[in-house]
């Protein structure tokens, strides 16, 4: 199982940011240290281009991220400082969904070790998000004929909205979005199939919630890729999740989604999506958790 990974690129981030850039190398290290994964299955993605990244973004916007043109409120609102390096971060991990992608249509299953950044828009950045890797993923490997259909299941516990949006005329990208309803983004865009949960929603409702929607969102997307954001932030202890999931509810909402691709023989790549526990060893633990499970469940196609 491929793994790729972006986290060399260092962000120049204030101390006590809120956004736990850490957690990614960590993650990196603890499966290499895990021994299920040798230092040949991480991989560095190249770079997306400024082509590819104008699927889904206006060229405006890329070229402003690029020159550091982005006004204070632009930058207030990513949630990020700018820099060389989260321009060329960004990139990278973009690319790093879309090698995935790649990978996984050829090997069952991929993962990026960040990625996930679904509340990037068409013209804008929000929420810790540049570039939408996975609007951007679909769009360039339906424009090569790689696929004729895409699935996304975005688990992260905050509305996949940038991708709602990108992708809201494009049918033959499904996006289904299972979030908590009072959480941020305050203002929803309309996912193809969103469903919202109360906060302190626990294991066995998101679980019920999950099986009966995934199933729909499989029947419905028909899709040849599927592209799962198995974000960590609806964990208990997550400090902007407000869900209530166990990590051991966590692990079998990843099992439901591997599964339903695997009874499917749907190609599946991963990206990590959020997670902000108190404990940055929690976050850390369940992604691992993830891609140790995604790589149990790996098959040929």
């Amino acid at each position: 199982m491929q793994l790729f990974y972006s986290d060399v690129f260092v962000l120049p981030l204030p101390p006590g940011h809120r956004f736990p850039m850490e957690k990614y190398a960590l993650l990196r290290q603890t499966l290499l240290a895990s021994g299920d994964f040798a230092p040949r299955d991480f991989l560095l993605p190249p770079a997306a281009d400024d082509a590819t990244l104008a699927l889904a973004h206006h060229p405006d916007y890329i070229a402003r991220v690029s020159r550091g043109e982005l006004s204070p409120a632009e930058q207030k609102a990513i949630g990020f400082p700018w820099s060389a390096a989260m321009v060329e971060r960004s990139r990278r991990s973009t690319g790093a969904t879309l090698a995935a992608a790649r990978a996984a249509l050829e090997q069952g299953c991929a993962a990026n070790l960040a990625g996930g950044t679904h509340h990037a828009y068409a013209d804008r950045g929000e929420g810790f998000c540049i570039f939408n890797d996975a609007a951007v993923t679909c769009l360039k490997l339906l424009a090569e004929g790689a696929i004729g259909r895409a699935l996304i299941v975005d688990l992260d516990v905050h509305q996949g909205n940038g991708t709602a949006s990108i992708l809201h005329h494009e049918g033959r990208v499904f996006t289904f979005s299972m979030h908590g309803a009072g959480n941020y983004p305050f203002v929803k865009e309309q996912s193809d199939l969103d469903v919202p949960l109360p906060d302190g929603c626990d294991d066995a409702t998101y679980l019920a919630r999950l099986e009966e929607n995934l199933t729909l969102a499989f029947d419905l997307a028909r899709p040849q890729l599927v592209l799962y954001l198995a974000g960590a932030d609806p964990y208990q202890d997550d400090r902007l999740g407000r869900l209530g999931l166990s990590a051991a509810g966590l692990l079998q909402r990843d099992r439901l989604v591997l599964e339903e691709c695997r009874a499917r023989r749907v190609p599946v790549a991963l990206a990590m999506a959020g997670g902000y526990a108190r404990r940055i060893e929690d976050t850390v633990a369940i992604h691992a958790a993830t891609v140790a499970l995604a790589r149990q469940r790996c098959w040929q196609p």
